[in-house]
């Protein structure tokens, strides 16, 4: 009945921190274990109670003060700077400005609408076409949960209790792999479909893209230089991005007005709201999965399944990719992590770092999948375009996202090598 009650009300769109929550409740109620009502509350703030999780709210307003300020525009004009003269430049400059972005927001949602906004009108007048241009831009989206920062990898960390800041640093690899499947990936399909060939700016233009770029790019060097330098801690370095972005937008680039901030304030309020919202909930839910052994029970049927660690890791992708299609990546991530991440570690000798950047990216790709497909709908409110169309124009990059995938669980190394372990 518990699982009854589940898809009832995940299919009867009820948000999903209320179906975690409601359905925590209703098996405490069936069981027969109402004491555990005790602790109900004490296990919704302790979900919440990590410093880690401070980040959380930094990074979305870091995003959200940039791309008022003019900083995301300057990241493109930079961006057009270093591949705008390669066929299909403008594709390229569109997957180079979300690497960029990827290293400042943090969140694959924010990102594909950020990106679609700046991206797909400019590549639409040079001839791409509307639902290629948005393929490309919620593919560059898949980059935010993989190069640091990522929220998923702050969850991760505070649920596997693994340090923050060395996730971010095992993303980097990964990262920059992904990002170069895509470049290929761009590659064969500008070539096939003979895209249009790039122009390089003008001295003058390059002078001042670079001129105006380099402050902007500061940002993701503040972000990761100081995780990598151990200079401050993630937490602190999404404040000192949220300042940068603050003084560049507001000093430098004169986009940003005083005016505008309490809009830019509450618009971050509601969304990391939610999300904390939806952590808490999932909580709960994780302690009733806890309470009733399901790790345990899991493990044993995994075990009879197989005894190599990489076949385990390629079974973990086909699950979770059919569960990152149905339920967002956030609640998925606090849903399955107490679950399999004993297993993995335990059973497997899985490292956590490895663990946590395969599933993190599997998780995130069904925001580019149907039937829920949330990235999908976001690209097609913003740019018009119809999902299907937005869809089939992605497969070739879901195709180089799951190749890539298949090389992180072959070969630890790739989220291991970074940080020594």
């Amino acid at each position: 009945m518990t699982v009854a009650i589940f898809a009832l009300l995940l299919l009867g769109a009820v948000p999903i921190a209320l179906v975690l929550a409601l359905t925590a409740m209703f098996y405490i109620q069936v069981s027969g274990n109402s004491v555990l009502f005790d602790s109900y509350p004490q296990q919704l703030f302790g979900a919440i109670e990590s410093y880690g999780l401070l980040a959380i709210p930094l990074f979305m307003l870091a995003g959200e003060l940039m791309n008022e300020g003019g900083v995301t525009r300057r990241l493109i004009d930079l961006a057009r700077l270093l591949v705008g003269g390669f066929r299909g430049g403008l594709a390229y400059i569109n997957l180079v400005a979300n690497m960029m972005m990827a290293a400042i927001v943090g969140s694959a949602a924010s990102q594909i609408a950020i990106m679609s906004r700046a991206m797909v009108p400019a590549m639409e007048r040079e001839g791409y076409s509307r639902p290629y241009s948005a393929a490309i831009t919620a593919a560059g989206g898949l980059l935010s949960p993989i190069i640091p920062p990522s929220m998923l990898f702050v969850l991760f960390g505070v649920m596997a209790q693994v340090p923050i800041a060395e996730m971010f640093i095992a993303g980097i690899l990964p990262g920059l792999l992904l990002g170069f499947s895509f470049f290929l990936t761009i590659a064969v399909v500008g070539l096939v479909q003979q895209y249009p060939k790039g122009e390089w700016p003008s001295r003058a233009e390059a002078k001042r893209a670079l001129l105006m770029g380099l402050p902007a790019l500061s940002i993701p060097l503040i972000i990761i230089g100081g995780i990598l330098l151990g200079l401050a801690t993630p937490t602190e370095s999404a404040s000192l991005a949220s300042l940068a972005a603050l003084l560049l937008g507001r000093f430098l680039y004169r986009d940003l007005k005083f005016a505008m901030l309490p809009t830019v304030l509450r618009r971050t309020a509601v969304n990391a709201g939610l999300v904390i919202m939806l952590i808490a909930a999932a909580g709960v839910f994780g302690w009733v999965i806890v309470y009733e052994r399901l790790p345990q029970m899991a493990a044993a049927w995994i075990a009879a399944l197989t005894t190599d660690p990489f076949l385990f890791l390629l079974l973990l992708i086909g699950v979770l990719l059919l569960v990152g299609m149905i339920i967002d990546g956030i609640a998925a991530l606090i849903l399955v992590v107490p679950i399999l991440l004993p297993i993995a570690t335990q059973q497997f000798g899985i490292s956590p770092y490895q663990f946590g950047v395969v599933v993190c990216l599997t998780l995130v790709l069904g925001l580019l999948t149907p039937p829920v497909g949330a990235g999908l709908y976001i690209a097609s409110s913003m740019t018009g375009a119809s999902p299907m169309r937005i869809f089939r124009s992605l497969l070739p990059f879901l195709l180089a996202s799951l190749v890539t995938l298949v090389l992180l669980a072959w070969q630890p190394w790739l989220t291991t090598a970074l940080i020594g372990r």
